[in-house]
């Protein structure tokens, strides 16, 4: 059972920290975009945002929809964050109770 269980963790905690970072990403390339440091009528910047967007909205409309509105901040990738890292503690700890 360990060599299923094993590799099956790892590839969830590997998923989840990867999802971090594109969360991070996504936040840090809208900051850019609304301070104009990188245009988006560049096509490859289009393309990395549009998959960005796609990748993250998912996740943040409903938490967007939970959050009081606090104009023009948005905490809903700071909430999606840690809720990640919750879950990765949860995943950690439970394949650490099943002996992995």
């Amino acid at each position: 059972m360990d060599v299923l269980l094993g590799p099956l963790f790892w590839l969830i905690l590997t998923v989840i920290n990867l999802y971090i970072w594109v969360v991070i990403i996504s936040v840090i390339l809208s900051w850019l975009t609304a301070f104009n440091v990188i245009n988006t009528h560049n096509r490859f910047i289009y393309l990395i945002g549009d998959f960005l967007y796609r990748a993250t909205e998912p996740a943040l409309r409903p938490i967007r929809s939970i959050l009081p509105n606090l104009g023009g901040l948005d905490l809903s990738p700071l909430v999606l964050i840690l809720g990640l890292y919750f879950l990765e503690q949860v995943v950690a700890r439970l394949a650490f109770r099943i002996g992995i």
